[in-house]
């Protein structure tokens, strides 16, 4: 089943490569965004925890600065406004987020693997999935990010079966992806926006 899958991904190359390319290419801008360019990166990942990322695209356009100033009170009228589900703990985590602005920039000095580590231990509301979804968005590209598309192509292909994901149960998952990315010569950060268009036929980020 992992050769079928390799395969689809190698047949979409023609179709999708040069988008999956400028996708990657404005990730990689991002290594050179000010702290609270990346922060507001950061809070794009915690809105979409358990939430759609088209939806959250809007939302963090719409609030954009104001990720930087508002109060938590009023960072949740404005995500309660858009129909955001988690308005309320989703805005005390931004604002309790806001501590970490000035530490951001200094991740690009860690693999990608410490990097990661560093932002599920003190990010609220990340984990290693969003932790991931991160770190892809700012450039870093041998993380893999599990969401439930993911998942389920995987589980649909005889892969893996998802479970709770504790850390040690994400890191043996993303090794699954690791020998894919051999296969098929895409990074992790690449073959996830492929994966993402099998299941959805959009390249988001």
């Amino acid at each position: 089943m992992v050769k079928i899958l390799i395969q689809r991904i190698v047949s979409l190359k023609q179709e999708i490569e040069p988008i999956v390319s400028q996708r990657l290419n404005e990730f990689a801008k991002m290594r050179c965004a000010r702290p609270s360019t990346l922060f507001k990166e950061l809070c794009f990942c915690l809105l979409t925890a358990n939430f759609q990322s088209a939806k959250s695209i809007v939302i963090q356009k719409s609030i954009n600065n104001g990720f930087l100033t508002l109060s938590a009170k009023q960072l949740e009228t404005q995500l309660r406004r858009h129909g955001y589900r988690f308005p309320k703990t989703r805005a005390e985590r931004i604002v309790e987020a806001r501590q970490w602005i000035h530490n951001l920039r200094g991740l690009f000095a860690f693999d990608d693997f410490a990097a990661r580590g560093w932002l599920a231990r003190n990010v609220k509301g990340l984990g290693m999935k969003e932790s991931s979804h991160y770190l892809r968005n700012v450039g870093f590209t041998h993380v893999a990010i599990l969401d439930r598309h993911v998942l389920s192509l995987l589980e649909e292909d005889g892969i893996v079966r998802p479970t709770t994901l504790t850390p040690k149960k994400y890191v043996k998952i993303e090794s699954h992806l690791a020998n894919m990315c051999t296969k098929t010569k895409l990074s992790q950060a690449a073959l996830d926006l492929y994966l993402f268009y099998m299941k959805t036929g959009k390249i988001l980020k």
